[in-house]
C-alpha cells in the first residue's frame, strides 16, 4: 500500500507503513471526501482508486510554509496521466514529478525588478554562507541586501549583534517581525554604497559582513569596503559567477578585478550556486566567495591610486604582451616599457593575466614617474 501525507495544506513526506504522528493526531486512515491537515491518502490497485488519488493530488493547496522537494507534486494535473491506469502507474508519476531540486524557503514577497532582486530560496546555500564566516557570539555582522531574512534569520543564530542594511525600505519595515523580532538585529534602510559604515557597527569596532548582492552592484560595494578604513575582518559574498571566478583568479587567468581583490584580501570560492536557488531564478549563475581581509595590503606601495593606474594600463590589451599592452596603456615608447620590465625581472613577452600580486609591486617599484612618451601619445 502506499499513502501520502498532507500536513498543513500541502502534500509531505511519503509513507508506505507506520506513518508518524503530528501534533498528537495519528497520521493514518482511508481518504474520505476532499484533503485536509493530518489525512492519509492510501492507493490500492484499483483503477478507480487511483484516479481518486489523482484528483485529490490535484485539489491539494500549496501554502506558503517551506515545501518539500516534491512540491511540484501538487501542482500535477491529471491530464498528466491516463484515464485509467494501475497503483505501479501512480507511483511512477508521483516520483516523476519529484523535484530534483533542494528545499526551499518560500516567501510572499514579490521581488522588485528595478532593485535586481534575487531572493535566495535554497536553506544549503544559506548554511554554507553562515558556516563560512565561522560566526561566534562575540561577533559583529554587518549583512547587506537581508531580502526576505532567510539569511538573516541564521546570523541571529550565531552572532552576538547583526546590522541589516537593506534598500528596498517596505522589506526593511518587514523583516524583524518576518524573524520574530530577534533582540540582536538591528535594520537599516539605506544604500550599501554610501551609508556610513561606522555609523552602522560602531567607529573602530571589528566586524564581518555577508551580502548576497545585486549584480549591478556587487563591484561597487565590495571595492568600497575593501578599500574602507574600517573594512571587515571576513566577507562572504554572493555574486555573478564570472565575477568570482574574475576575483578569486591565479596568475595566468588574471585580470584588473583580481588584482584589486587580491591586493587586500586572500579570496576563496566557498560554493557554485545554480539560478534555481533563487526566486525569481536569475539568468547567469553565482559564486559565493569568501575574502580574508589582510591586515596590510599584499604589497606595499606608497601611492595607491598610482598603482591601480600602472596595473589599468597592464590590462589595457590583455591579449597582447606585457611590453606592448603597457606601451598602449602608459603612452610611454616601447623601449622604456621594456626597460622598466627588465629593472623589475618581468620578462616583457608575457601576458598581463600571468602577472602574480608581488610583481606588479616590483613593477610599481620598478616604473619611473617620467618615463619617456612615445610620439602618438
Amino acid at each position: 500500500m502506499f499513502a501520502v501525507v498532507v500536513l498543513h495544506g500541502e502534500l509531505a513526506v511519503p509513507y508506505t507503513r507506520n506513518p508518524p504522528q503530528r501534533g498528537g493526531i495519528p497520521l493514518r486512515g482511508e481518504a474520505q471526501g476532499p484533503i485536509s491537515q493530518g489525512m492519509v491518502l492510501t492507493a490500492g490497485s484499483h483503477a478507480a482508486q487511483a484516479r481518486e488519488l489523482r484528483q485529490g493530488l490535484t485539489a491539494a493547496t500549496v501554502s506558503d510554509v517551506p515545501r518539500a522537494p516534491w512540491e511540484r507534486l501538487a501542482r500535477a494535473s491529471p491530464d498528466d496521466m491516463p484515464p485509467s491506469c494501475s497503483q505501479r502507474e501512480v507511483l511512477g508519476h508521483f516520483f516523476r514529478s519529484m523535484s530534483a531540486q533542494p528545499t526551499t524557503l518560500t516567501t510572499n514577497r514579490r521581488p522588485r525588478k528595478s532593485l535586481g532582486q534575487h531572493f535566495l530560496v535554497d536553506p544549503r546555500v544559506a548554511n554554507r554562507i553562515v558556516a563560512a564566516a565561522d560566526l561566534g557570539i562575540g561577533d559583529t555582522v554587518l549583512e547587506i541586501g537581508p531580502g526576505n531574512g532567510v539569511l538573516t534569520r541564521r546570523l541571529a543564530e550565531r552572532a552576538g549583534r547583526v546590522v541589516a542594511v537593506e534598500l528596498d525600505q517596505r522589506l526593511a519595515a518587514e523583516l524583524p517581525g518576518r524573524l520574530g523580532m530577534p533582540e540582536n538585529l538591528e535594520v537599516h534602510h539605506g544604500d550599501a554604497r554610501t551609508v556610513a559604515i561606522e555609523d552602522l557597527v560602531g567607529l573602530g569596532n571589528p566586524y564581518k559582513m555577508i551580502a548576497n548582492l545585486p549584480y549591478y552592484a556587487a563591484a561597487p560595494i565590495i571595492r568600497r569596503f575593501l578599500e574602507s578604513e574600517q573594512s571587515p575582518d571576513v566577507m562572504v559574498v554572493m555574486v555573478q559567477r564570472e565575477v568570482g571566478e574574475a576575483m578569486t583568479a591565479k596568475p595566468g587567468a588574471m585580470t584588473l578585478m583580481s588584482v584589486a581583490t587580491q591586493f587586500y584580501a586572500k579570496a576563496s570560492v566557498v560554493a557554485q550556486v545554480p539560478a534555481r536557488a533563487f526566486r525569481p531564478p536569475p539568468k547567469v549563475a553565482s559564486t559565493v566567495v569568501k575574502l580574508s581581509v589582510l591586515d596590510t595590503p599584499a604589497v606595499a606601495v606608497e601611492d595607491m591610486a598610482r598603482f591601480f593606474a600602472l596595473v589599468r594600463a597592464g590590462f589595457a590589451a590583455p591579449r597582447k604582451q606585457l611590453r606592448n599592452s603597457l606601451a598602449q596603456g602608459t603612452g610611454a615608447r616601447a623601449e622604456a616599457v621594456s626597460a622598466t620590465l627588465d629593472d623589475a625581472g618581468i620578462d616583457e613577452t608575457r601576458r598581463p593575466a600571468t602577472l602574480t600580486i608581488a610583481e606588479w609591486g616590483a613593477l610599481y617599484a620598478a616604473w619611473p614617474p617620467d618615463a619617456p612618451r612615445s610620439r602618438a601619445s
